[in-house]
């Protein structure tokens, strides 16, 4: 498997860290289900929602068919 270099940028107002790391694992990922993302961030479900729930309000993430992208 070949890895391939993301150039990603985080948002100058994302002030949380996780929901910078949140930010850019969908940015390389480019989307994944809320389950997902708990499983790869080790985060729980309660904390995922909150945090994309915050990017989707200020536009940063977007949820579609159950997944959630940049």
């Amino acid at each position: 498997m070949t890895l391939q270099r993301a150039d990603v940028s985080v948002p100058d107002d994302l002030t949380s860290a996780r929901a910078k790391l949140l930010y850019l694992y969908l940015s390389v990922r480019g989307q994944a289900t809320a389950d997902e993302v708990c499983a790869d961030l080790d985060l729980d479900k309660g904390t995922v929602l909150s945090i994309t729930g915050t990017l989707r309000e200020q536009g940063y993430v977007r949820r579609e068919d159950g997944q959630y992208a940049v």
